[in-house]
């Protein structure tokens, strides 16, 4: 199985385009790019940026965009729509910041498996991110819509779940293994007891959280190896502010960006090949 590691665009100053770091990101060892078609400020950039430097492309996809509430019709529709746009430029697979965390039980069973039958007519991966807001934003509602689709792919990012419930998931294990069973791709943000994403996962004062989530990587691996998959997919997806911690008065980000992705990345890379 190989590792296969993806720069997110959240937080990345375009402005002058993605060419310049490039090296960067090779040195990194990326391979792919993970973001919105509709987010970046020039599409045919991307699009162009793709086609020249052979990096792979995970698009990212909200149905209903971040806007509270809407039908499983509006959510599956949006989903549709924003596929299509991305269908003919050769995605790897589709992360999605699918349904609403307010909906009813039937409601989600419903939307999930018309968007089972979505994907297989699309013919094209689609990763549900464990995300707050979405109904997956607790491993509860999680569990629920897994163990009755046991064909449904997720993004982990248990830096959600270590936010909303306000712990570090010790009474979760059995949650943990069924998402790992699931998992396609892995969003390596660290969070903790009253925020999705730590300051810095390389400070000892969040080594306990640390520890805890790459325990749960362990266990995405482990199931992954147990399928037979080829590639394993990981993001190391922390974000800018308000993200990311800022001094008061100043809005001055307490770490950079760019340096913590990188140290993610090449710490799993290491531990990945230490285990597999």
């Amino acid at each position: 199985m190989k590792l296969k590691l993806i720069r997110h665009l959240w937080g990345v100053d375009l402005t002058h385009g993605l060419q310049q770091y490039l090296p960067r990101w090779r040195e990194a060892g990326y391979e792919a790019i993970e973001s919105s078609i509709r987010t970046v400020p020039d599409r045919a950039e991307l699009l162009r940026f793709l086609n020249e430097s052979g990096f792979e492309w995970v698009p990212q996809i909200f149905s209903r965009d971040f806007v509270a509430g809407g039908s499983v019709d509006e959510h599956l529709d949006s989903l549709r729509i924003q596929i299509e746009e991305c269908l003919d430029h050769g995605p790897i697979f589709f992360n999605a910041h699918s349904g609403y965390d307010n909906w009813s039980p039937a409601e989600a069973e419903e939307f999930y498996g018309r968007m089972l039958d979505m994907e297989k007519k699309l013919g094209v991966p689609v990763a549900h991110e464990t995300h707050r807001l979405r109904w997956f934003g607790t491993p509860w509602q999680t569990r629920h819509i897994l163990k009755l689709f046991p064909d449904l792919r997720l993004t982990c990012d248990f830096s959600h779940w270590v936010c909303v419930c306000e712990r570090l998931l010790p009474d979760l294990d059995e949650t943990i293994a069924m998402a790992a069973r699931q998992c396609l791709h892995l969003h390596a943000r660290v969070g903790f007891e009253e925020g999705p994403q730590v300051p810095d996962p390389s400070a000892p004062e969040y080594a306990v959280h640390l520890a805890a989530h790459e325990r749960w990587w362990d266990v995405i691996w482990q199931a992954q190896r147990e399928r037979g998959v080829a590639e394993s997919f990981l993001t190391p997806e922390f974000g800018p502010p308000p993200y990311m911690h800022t001094l008061p008065h100043t809005n001055v980000p307490v770490a950079d960006l760019a340096t913590v992705c990188d140290w993610m990345a090449r710490r799993q890379v290491g531990r990945f090949a230490s285990i597999n």
